[in-house]
C-alpha cells in the first residue's frame, strides 16, 4: 500500500451537510477498496484562482490515505461523478514524507 493525498474542492452552493455526505462517501470508497484513510484537513471556504462553473469560491478538503491502484481508481471515479465536487487531485506522496507524517501525528 502506498501513501496518497487528495485535495477536493467542493461547490460552496451546496450545503455543509451534502459536502459531509460526499466526503463520507469518498472515505467509504477508500475503506471498501482496501485503503486506509488518514488525516483529514478541512481548509474551509477559499477563493479559487480562476472561476470554475461560474463559481469564485470553493470549500477545500485535504485527505491523506494509503491504498493500492484499485483504491485510487475507484476514488477517482467516485469524485469525478460527484456533482458537488468542482475539482480534485490525487497525488502519491514520497515515502520519506509519508513516514514523517506518520511519526509527527503519532
Amino acid at each position: 500500500m502506498r501513501p496518497y493525498e487528495t485535495m477536493i474542492v467542493f461547490d460552496t452552493a451546496v450545503d455543509a451537510q451534502n459536502i459531509q455526505l460526499s466526503l463520507d462517501k469518498a472515505l467509504d470508497t477508500i475503506r471498501n477498496n482496501g485503503g486506509t484513510p488518514g488525516a483529514i484537513d478541512r481548509w474551509g471556504k477559499r477563493a479559487l484562482a480562476y472561476e470554475i462553473k461560474k463559481r469564485k469560491e470553493g470549500y477545500y478538503v485535504v485527505v491523506e490515505f494509503s491504498g493500492g491502484a484499485e483504491t485510487v481508481d475507484e476514488l477517482d471515479r467516485i469524485l469525478g461523478l460527484a456533482d458537488e465536487v468542482l475539482r480534485y487531485k490525487i497525488v502519491r506522496l514520497p515515502a520519506r514524507r509519508a513516514q514523517a507524517t506518520v511519526t509527527t501525528r503519532s
